[in-house]
């Protein structure tokens, strides 16, 4: 009978379904709603010792819909949440009383102060919090103090920070990357190399969703004007797959052991099995809550099961990473298919024409196999 249950960096999940830190997770009513619907783990909104600096504007959404209306693509203005960081530590509090066996994570951002990142760390876990997730990955939004992705696409200043975390915490630490840069090996392998237990990838992509034609206005238009926000949904799912993938070669090759948590359009179970068998630990969810409500975990939770099933896997750890043995280069692709073509030949008995007369089967496959190095 195959499982969903799993355990990661020592935290016991009823399965590998998570709230991704967002609006999903904004206060007690709403974590509480989610445990109660069976989520296997709850990512609450990022927060900061100081939410007075945090003003929220209307509206901060804008949605990209396909020929047949379906919400394909989601962005978003907000900022971390603009609630007082007491009051958080109260509902962190309440929230572990309420539900000891399930597992909270307290995502949190911070500026370049290495006591202001001590201490937002001593003052969650103190709580009963049972992880973090460092978010060095929001697009938009405070960047003038150097938080968020401004902070997360300099590596040097990333393994700094996580050093900082690293030196105080006592639970978990999962650093949250930017898909925003080049290649996002780079600040996930500094996190790693700081001792972080694990990554968490990919936050939203920097964009501008669209023009309206009519009022020339791009949007969301808040007085008029607009900023660029974060990417999410389902059409950023590729992009995500693909650098899961790489973060999950540099854990494969370089650092054993430590976890990814995979985020980038997750809706079904169909997709967290995709990014499991690219190397995934647990698959966050935080757009496709906002647009088919908590109760949806359960059907992702059967879909899941059903392709376990299928290929007769048990636990998780049964597939995961076991697509990304086929991931090679072009020139290996070039190779491989010239040798394939070869040996179709060859057994076939094919014949090949050259100017001083003919190659059997096995000359044209030493050939096109010289020809492939």
């Amino acid at each position: 009978m195959a499982t969903l249950a799993t355990t990661i960096d020592g935290l016991k999940l009823p399965n590998p379904f998570v709230i991704g830190s967002g609006p999903p997770g904004t206060n007690l009513n709403v974590i509480t709603k989610a445990f109660q619907e069976g989520w296997g783990a709850v990512i609450a909104k990022t927060v900061s010792l100081d939410a007075s600096k945090v003003i929220n504007v209307t509206p901060r959404y804008a949605k990209l819909h396909s020929g047949n209306g379906e919400v394909i693509g989601w962005e978003n203005i907000e900022l971390i949440s603009d609630r007082p960081f007491k009051l958080w530590l109260d509902e962190f509090k309440k929230c572990k009383d309420q539900f000891p066996d399930r597992v909270l994570i307290a995502s949190i951002m911070e500026e370049y102060k290495k006591d202001a990142w001590i201490e937002i760390v001593e003052k969650c876990q103190d709580v009963g919090v049972d992880g973090f997730e460092l978010n060095f990955s929001c697009p938009h939004g405070l960047p003038e103090r150097k938080m968020g992705a401004a902070m997360g696409e300099n590596p040097e200043i990333l393994r700094e920070v996580v050093g900082w975390v690293m030196g105080a915490a006592k639970k978990p630490v999962w650093a949250k990357m930017t898909p925003n840069v080049a290649h996002i090996e780079d600040p996930s392998r500094a996190a790693l190399k700081s001792g972080a237990t694990g990554i968490s990838a990919i936050n939203t992509i920097r964009s501008v969703m669209g023009v309206n034609l009519d009022t020339l206005r791009p949007e969301p238009t808040v007085e008029g004007h607009t900023t660029p926000g974060g990417y999410s949904s389902r059409a950023v799912k590729p992009i995500a797959l693909r650098m899961v993938m790489e973060i999950a070669q540099v854990i494969r090759k370089e650092f054993p052991g430590r976890s990814l948590s995979a985020i980038g359009g997750v809706e079904t179970g169909n997709d967290a099995a995709e990014f499991i068998l690219l190397g995934a630990d647990t698959v966050q969810v935080c757009t496709g809550v906002m647009k088919f409500g908590y109760e949806h975990v359960k059907p992702m939770c059967e879909q899941l099961l059903a392709f376990m099933e299928k290929h007769k896997f048990e636990k998780l750890p049964d597939f995961k990473g076991k697509s990304l043995d086929y991931f090679t280069t072009h020139a290996d692709l070039v190779k491989r298919q010239a040798e394939r073509k070869a040996a179709q030949k060859a057994a076939a008995g094919a014949k090949v024409v050259k100017t001083d007369g003919e190659w059997t089967g096995d000359d044209f496959v030493k050939q096109s196999q010289a020809l492939a190095r």
